[in-house]
């Protein structure tokens, strides 16, 4: 079959009417009022659906043809193969990295792809400040204890069990100074805390990453994973940890050895460690650090705001307002399609 070029299609659509979007991530506040004023959309969120929706390119691809649609607003159905067969006008992922998108196959068929950098920078930043607290501060051994009627356990009392060093004058490592590390910097150090980063991407990340574990009391993860960033963080690198020190991660599992990570806890080198991501989106109820009483963890909720929904939906809304109205957008993967 031959594919109707870009040109065809804003044709056709300008022809035939407004534009139609299939949107099937969660949008919200006054962006979505802006996006329904310039195409007419068919809004049904995979979040809300139970059980859980994520479409196949095959199953989106007959979507998209049962709507008409020519603009498409998505978060984690598989944008590929038949989708882009499709004469879509724009592909939106609310996305920081639109890994759900073939953003090639996109490219070569003129399909402009659009996607929301940072777009949960503070709600993650947020969630690592509630983790170094969590972990530092002894918040979930306490409220187990309240729950189970052992605040007095052993003899002892909570005063005893739980001291812990203060976080004001301590000393903070960002293991990447993207959108989430720059959100947390400020707030770390409106705490009063002294904030280092290693970032080779960023100048203002100095630290070599050795310079950063040996003088940090915590470390938090932010990079991205690429296959220089996955197992950054094994053996040697906890081993560096100055002794006693804390290890945060909500970006991805994929960035440290865990197995690493439970012998420096086991072994008493670590003080602590947070984490709200997994391999593979779970952890076993029988994994080592289920039983670590000096570990928090959270099953992948960072991102997981209402403010992130607004976010993603104002971006959206800026850039396909820009492109539908002939502009050129700010957060456009493949910017060589525009004309």
């Amino acid at each position: 079959m031959t594919r109707p070029s870009q040109y065809d299609i804003m044709s056709a659509v300008d022809s035939n009417g407004r534009p139609r979007a299939l949107v099937t991530s969660p949008l919200r506040g006054e962006g979505f009022g802006r996006i329904q004023a310039m195409a007419d959309v068919v809004y049904d969120p995979w979040i809300d659906q139970s059980p859980l929706r994520m479409y196949s390119a095959a199953q989106l691809a007959d979507r998209i043809d049962a709507e008409a649609a020519d603009v498409l607003i998505v978060e984690t159905d598989a944008v590929s193969g038949p989708v882009l067969e499709r004469p879509l006008r724009a592909i939106a992922s609310t996305r920081g990295d639109p890994n759900n998108v073939d953003v090639p196959a996109a490219t070569a068929a003129g399909i402009p792809v659009l996607h929301c950098p940072g777009r949960n920078a503070d709600a993650v930043a947020e969630m690592a400040i509630a983790l170094l607290f969590a972990v530092t501060r002894h918040v979930v051994s306490g409220d187990t204890d309240v729950r189970s009627g052992q605040m007095y356990r052993d003899g002892t009392i909570p005063y005893q069990r739980f001291r812990s060093w203060e976080m004001a004058g301590r000393t903070v490592g960002l293991v990447g100074l993207g959108a989430v590390g720059r959100a947390l910097r400020w707030r770390l150090e409106g705490l009063g805390m002294s904030v280092i980063a290693h970032d080779p991407y960023n100048p203002e990340a100095k630290a070599s990453l050795e310079e950063l574990l040996e003088a940090s009391d915590v470390v938090s993860m932010h990079a991205p994973v690429t296959e220089q960033t996955t197992g950054m963080i094994g053996t040697a690198q906890f081993a560096a940890m100055r002794p006693g020190s804390f290890f945060l991660n909500t970006a991805r599992a994929q960035l440290h050895d865990t197995d690493a990570l439970v012998s420096a806890l086991a072994g008493g080198h670590l003080g602590g460690a947070a984490l709200d991501h997994f391999v593979g989106e779970s952890l076993a109820t029988d994994h080592p650090l289920v039983a670590m009483t000096n570990v928090v963890l959270t099953p992948h909720i960072g991102g997981a705001t209402w403010d992130t929904e607004a976010r993603q939906t104002t971006m959206v809304a800026d850039d396909l307002g820009q492109l539908l109205g002939g502009g050129r957008p700010a957060r456009v993967v493949n910017p060589e399609v525009l004309r």
